[in-house]
């Protein structure tokens, strides 16, 4: 399914700034994904990736209740085993895409982060949760299994033991949890939610952006090598980056007591 951005229904795309918003905007339905949303959410953080005036990018979900509270169930529950592996490589592609933009991209958790809602937060580089936000991989009480990759990533990041509890339970933790298991980086206050993404975001945008696309892709590729491959991977990229014009500002303005250029309002 190929979407044009002026022709997006279930997600919104705002800017302010250096700083893109993409909602998901079906609360009705607790902002699920369907074939649809995913293929609009896919082609708005591909043209993200493409537009150099993009610095950073939040991802949160319509209403006060989800952030996205999973896949449509009412979807899932005509599949079988082609369009079910075809729907999980769908979803997969678009948590690869947005694991892989080159740009910072923050999770708002602000409400139900349930299956494919929490792939896509397990996805981005940052995960800030309300406190009242509720966390989880419910699939086995459905009788399926996670499909977009979080039986991959939660495991990297919580480790396996946590990764078994929440996959194999399928019960949800509130944001506070999440915070204290290593799912979210911090939980916070509702009200307190968009301006915490947006003051971390605008940190980040204020680094070197091509050092921050270097430094992700470090992270992203290095977690899956040997620590020797790692470290072989690090020097290429810190080498690469030792030849751009953008280092050789930040070094300049350093000793020179400046801010660099690259700084966006």
């Amino acid at each position: 399914m190929t979407i044009a951005l002026d022709s997006l229904q279930n997600v919104t795309l705002g800017r302010e700034g250096f700083l893109a918003l993409v909602t998901v905007n079906r609360p009705q339905k607790l902002n699920a994904l369907d074939d649809r949303t995913i293929a609009e959410l896919d082609a708005v953080f591909a043209a993200l990736d493409a537009d150099a005036e993009v610095g950073a990018v939040v991802l949160t979900g319509a209403g006060e209740k989800a952030f996205v509270a999973g896949a449509d169930i009412g979807v899932l529950a005509k599949q079988g085993v082609l369009d079910g592996k075809q729907n999980a490589l769908a979803g997969q592609a678009l948590t690869l895409r947005i694991e892989n933009l080159r740009k910072p991209v923050l999770a708002a958790i602000n409400g139900f982060a349930f299956g494919g809602g929490l792939e896509l937060a397990l996805a981005c580089d940052v995960r800030i949760a309300s406190k009242s936000a509720k966390l989880g991989l419910p699939e086995v009480s459905l009788g399926v299994i996670p499909g977009y990759g979080g039986t991959q990533r939660l495991p990297r990041l919580c480790g396996t033991g946590v990764a078994l509890q929440l996959i194999l339970t399928g019960d949800p933790v509130t944001g506070e949890e999440a915070e204290r298991i290593g799912l979210v980086n911090k939980a916070v206050e509702p009200a307190e939610l968009m301006a915490a993404c947006k003051a971390m975001a605008a940190k980040m945008v204020s680094r070197g952006p091509q050092a921050l696309a270097l430094a992700k892709q470090a992270v992203r590729r290095g977690v899956h090598l040997s620590m020797a491959d790692g470290l072989a991977l690090e020097s290429d990229l810190f080498g690469i980056v030792s030849s751009t014009a953008e280092f050789k500002e930040g070094m300049a303005a350093f000793l020179e007591k400046r801010k660099p250029s690259w700084l966006r309002a």
